[in-house]
């Protein structure tokens, strides 16, 4: 893996976009479905949350991003769970003898708001990063009909994770 692992703490920000179409896959957010006249365009799932949090990881760990991972032009990945890159980005992160402290996620679109289902995404992610649900926030933001995020035509997310040194288990 790349860089020092001396210190007790890394923090990781990863930030997706996937344009929404007509036809588009079925819009998931943080592992939950949400009914929607649009939905991604992506070679995975398209969960723009989970997307984020892996990168997030990913760069926490001075690791190369989640296209380079897992690549858009692979096979295995078309249609693949993005809960799937989340399991595999933990497992390098405890590799390293590190775990999640804490997340915090933004989720940015103009519509549906995904107020009634943050609670969910949040029990999503926690169990994924192996945590508490009160380690992990997800807000949600729109960016007031400006830019195609604002006009409806994309969604985007961003994640702050926190690393600490994993304590030593079962002394």
């Amino acid at each position: 893996m790349a860089g020092s692992f001396d210190t007790p703490f890394r923090v990781g920000h990863g930030y997706d976009l996937h344009r929404l179409e007509p036809g588009g896959r079925p819009l998931v957010i943080g592992g939950v479905r949400i009914e929607h006249d649009r939905g991604p365009i992506a070679h995975s799932d398209g969960d723009v949350l989970y997307h984020a949090v892996v990168d997030a990881l990913l760069g926490a760990m001075g690791m190369p991003d989640i296209g380079q991972i897992f690549p858009d032009n692979a096979a295995e990945n078309d249609g693949r769970d993005s809960a799937d890159f989340m399991t595999a980005a933990l497992a390098k992160v405890y590799s390293a003898g590190f775990e999640v402290s804490n997340l915090d996620a933004t989720v940015i679109l103009e519509r549906p708001r995904i107020g009634p289902v943050k609670d969910q995404m949040r029990a999503n992610l926690a169990r994924l990063l192996n945590t508490h649900t009160g380690r992990v926030n997800v807000k949600g933001k729109s960016h007031e009909k400006v830019d195609a995020v604002g006009e409806g035509r994309a969604v985007e997310a961003h994640a702050v994770v926190l690393l600490c040194r994993r304590a030593s288990r079962g002394t």
